[in-house]
């Protein structure tokens, strides 16, 4: 009998990945290290699909993304120095972290609005960092600088903003290691998130708009 429960393709899913481990000669062989690219290029491409506005394509790619979750627990439970943890540890983790962080579902906190779920979230946070006994927590230290310049410069735009940040803070003018065009940038994002838009989702939107300008600018001269 099949098994049409919420979830049951997921346990699917971990079979299926321990067999490979085993049984595959490229899959046993990879690590934490050698998949470090393919997490972040399977996530590029489920951006790109959601921007395609195509859900098939979507859900393809949110599979590889999947995946890349599972081989990492999976690479992990095979570790024998203390330090390992299986797909499940991961899975109770974030269950805990979302119980925990959102007691205005799961406990009796009363919130006004979304605003007040992020700043009760930051909160939350911080205190658990707090809590484990970790160095004073700044505003800004969670936030990951790998990631592409322009979602960085919002995420810090946003993050400080609802700490309290007086919004002149962010003003470049006498900053003496930073470009007039660093500068100008760092305020075009500050203007895309007053409109209300991601101003990494944005320069997409016209990278792509471009390419196909490009196309047909090919096409004609053929």
């Amino acid at each position: 009998m099949t098994d049409d429960r919420p979830g049951a393709a997921l346990l699917r899913l971990v079979e299926v990945m321990d067999t490979l481990r085993v049984s595959c000669p490229w899959d046993a062989r990879q690590t934490h290290e050698s998949l470090a690219p393919h997490l972040l290029e399977e996530s590029y491409e489920a951006l790109e699909a959601l921007e395609s506005g195509d859900p098939a394509a979507l859900r393809d790619e949110l599979g590889d993304v999947l995946l890349q979750v599972v081989f990492h627990a999976r690479i992990a439970a095979e570790r024998t120095d203390g330090t390992g943890y299986t797909i499940d540890d991961v899975a109770e983790g974030i269950v805990a972290k979302l119980i925990r962080r959102h007691p205005h579902v799961f406990a009796d906190v009363t919130v006004s609005g979304p605003e007040e779920v992020k700043q009760n979230w930051d909160a939350i946070k911080a205190a658990e960092r707090a809590a484990a006994g970790g160095e004073p927590a700044f505003v800004l230290d969670s936030v990951p600088f790998g990631q592409p310049a322009l979602a960085l410069a919002a995420q810090l735009q946003r993050r400080a903003e609802r700490a309290g940040v007086p919004a002149d803070v962010a003003g470049m003018q006498d900053a003496d290691n930073v470009s007039d065009i660093g500068a100008a940038l760092f305020a075009l994002v500050a203007r895309a998130r007053e409109a209300g838009l991601d101003p990494e989702l944005e320069l997409r939107a016209a990278a792509r708009h471009y390419r196909d300008r490009v196309r047909a600018w090919e096409t004609g001269r053929g």
